[in-house]
């Protein structure tokens, strides 16, 4: 019998590909964990002889980790190609890590979704900013928490250590203390990209270069009136956006921080814990109490003290439990906390969103620069697949929910990759179908971050005032990522072209162009055929591609009499492929003078200006 090493290439591509298959099986069927490992080591050790084969077949003139990205990208681009309209391949050496080009079709369906987050920030009464897509390095440290070795810095430049910006909220935090704006109250907003040096899942829309949209109220309101309208607004915008079933999960840092210190964990380590605890919708507790016990060097006692509150998650009867407790209630912060929460679910409640809502006490948010109510917005897609205990969704029952003590295969990929990365070799390649979308917005509210600015300003020794802010972060590019294949689904359109003017016989070039000009001036988007007597075929072609619903085709004899021929067109889905109806009509003959008014009456332009498949 042959071995893996006498085999050829082809051949053992087939068996890695086999082996591949019986390891997501066993994950599907939650076979025991032995048993998974063992099938993962083999697939491991198939795909390192395979690797080995083809290098020795190339000459050995390429490095290992070089062949394996070019093989990651080659398989991302090929999984995109299904989905992209132009169906064109893009080389693996043109895209740095983390990165990614969007074709025509899902940037019309990406512009679809900033078009609706830009639309609700602007009806609840927001303003937009904009700030540079780097800034002093000074001005990002310290403000993260142990997410500060994801900030992308940047080669010195005449003198000045710069870095790229890593969020949206620091940079408007700045922003507002250099505007002298401390005493303002304002409701800002920006859309634009950020940058993070994280291990990227491109699938499931998690990249170093990504794209978020912000909405921040900066200002001294009464109690969680703000923070209540954030909540909304985010709400408003996830209905709006198909991504299905969406709960946004609640906590407060100064209950958090109040259990923490009830149960005795030191302030300075505070962050570094509640940082932990911040992992159980991904992870089992038995995993997050090793990495605060073994790693962080909390007492195993004080653990679990923490889990007994961190387990639980429910809705606003929540409340009543924590009410009742008479060591957190004597805490001070977990009081004003509490107090905090109770008001804010009036408000929610008035603003009909409450059934959308879980308290959870696990929320922790990494960065350091909460001081009060923390949220985030997730779907089923944001925990792992394999994941099914996480903490992910409402429940009614406010009994702690104890997560799995078995970490999902992606966990102990991501701990193994760890270890290969500190020992210097090669890191092991993210299984990207056990990886979860994660949140796909998050906030809360910051009231120190402003000062801390002014304070830097106003020079050492002085003090400065602050400025109360909350705010909110919305993940476009992970909502694109669930968005879209449903997009696809549904037959949505690359462009908004809804006429195309096309001449028959004779090229009547500046007839069209004439024509065209009226319909676009008309706010019509229309196109044309750019030759000068083009055949009516190729110009029906040109039309079909683009899925255009109105073909308008001129003629010598109909023009002398004002009149053109509009034909109506819609496509349908045949065994899977969006296809043109095909339909014997000739068109309908409309009076010129009449053209514009009778396209804006028909039943597809306004239904089919919203870019949906209509047949």
């Amino acid at each position: 019998m042959a071995t893996t090493a006498d085999l050829s290439p082809e051949a053992l591509a087939e068996e890695v590909a086999a082996q591949s298959t019986l390891v997501n099986e066993l994950r599907k069927q939650q076979a025991d964990n032995a048993t998974v490992e063992e099938a993962k080591k083999k697939l491991g050790e198939l795909k390192k002889t395979l690797m080995m084969l083809q290098h020795a077949a190339a000459g050995g003139t390429k490095e290992k980790k070089k062949e394996r990205m070019l093989l990651k990208t080659r398989r991302y681009v090929r999984e995109l190609r299904c989905y992209h309209p132009l169906r064109y391949f893009v080389p693996c050496d043109s895209l740095a890590t983390g990165t990614r080009d969007y074709g025509p079709g899902e940037m019309f369906c990406r512009e679809h979704i900033e078009r609706i987050v830009k639309d609700c920030f602007t009806t609840f009464g927001g303003s937009q900013l904009d700030t540079p897509v780097f800034e002093r390095k000074e001005v990002l440290t310290g403000k993260y928490g142990e997410d500060q070795k994801l900030i992308f810095d940047l080669m010195d430049q005449g003198g000045e250590q710069l870095a790229l910006r890593y969020d949206h909220t620091v940079p408007l935090a700045r922003y507002l203390a250099m505007s002298g704006g401390i005493t303002n109250q304002a409701k800002l907003w920006q859309v634009g990209k950020v940058y993070r040096r994280d291990n990227p899942v491109m699938s499931k829309g998690r990249m170093r270069e990504f794209s978020q949209a912000d909405f921040d109220i900066a200002g001294a309101f009464d109690v969680m009136i703000p923070d209540a309208e954030i909540i909304s607004l985010v709400c408003t915008i996830l209905a709006r956006l198909d991504v299905g079933e969406f709960t946004i999960k609640l906590n407060n840092r100064k209950i958090l921080d109040g259990i923490f210190e009830v149960c005795g964990v030191r302030s300075d380590k505070i962050r570094t814990i509640s940082s932990a605890v911040d992992k159980l919708d991904k992870m089992a507790w038995a995993d997050v109490k090793k990495e605060m016990t073994d790693e962080k060097g909390l007492d195993p006692a004080v653990a679990d003290k923490i889990g007994e509150y961190v387990k639980h998650k429910g809705g606003p009867e929540l409340l009543d439990i924590l009410k009742a407790d008479a060591a957190l209630m004597a805490n001070s912060r977990a009081k004003a906390g509490i107090e905090e929460m109770g008001t804010l679910f009036t408000y929610l409640k008035a603003f009909g969103v409450i059934e959308k809502l879980s308290f959870d006490m696990s929320l922790a948010r990494g960065l350091d620069y909460y001081t009060g109510i923390i949220y985030e917005a997730v779907v089923e897609a944001s925990a792992p697949p394999s994941f099914s205990a996480a903490n992910a969704f409402a429940s009614s029952s406010t009994t702690p929910s104890v997560a799995n003590d078995i970490p999902p295969p992606a966990q102990q990929s991501k701990k193994k990759a760890k270890k290969a990365a500190a020992a210097g070799e090669e890191e092991e390649e993210i299984d990207e179908s056990q990886v979860g979308v994660g949140s796909i917005a998050a906030g809360g509210r910051y009231d120190n971050l402003v000062g801390m600015f002014a304070a830097a300003a106003a020079g050492e020794g002085k003090k400065a005032a602050g400025l109360p802010c909350v705010g909110i972060s919305i993940g476009l590019d992970r909502i694109f990522a669930l968005v879209w294949p449903k997009w696809v689904e549904k037959g949505m359109r690359s462009k908004e072209t809804m006429a195309y003017v096309m001449a028959a016989g004779d090229g009547l070039i500046a007839e069209r162009m004439e024509l065209v000009r009226e319909l676009r001036e008309a706010g019509i988007k229309t196109d044309f055929f750019f030759k000068a007597k083009p055949k009516l075929p190729a110009q029906f072609a040109a039309g079909e591609k683009d899925e255009v619903p109105f073909a308008i085709i001129l003629g010598g004899d109909e023009l002398k009499e004002g009149l053109v021929t509009v034909k109506e067109q819609k496509w349908e889905f045949v065994d899977g492929k969006k296809v043109k109806v095909e339909s014997s009509d000739k068109g309908t003959k409309v009076k010129r003078a009449e053209l514009i008014q009778w396209i804006k009456d028909t039943t597809t332009f306004k239904e089919w200006s919203s870019g949906k498949l209509i047949a």
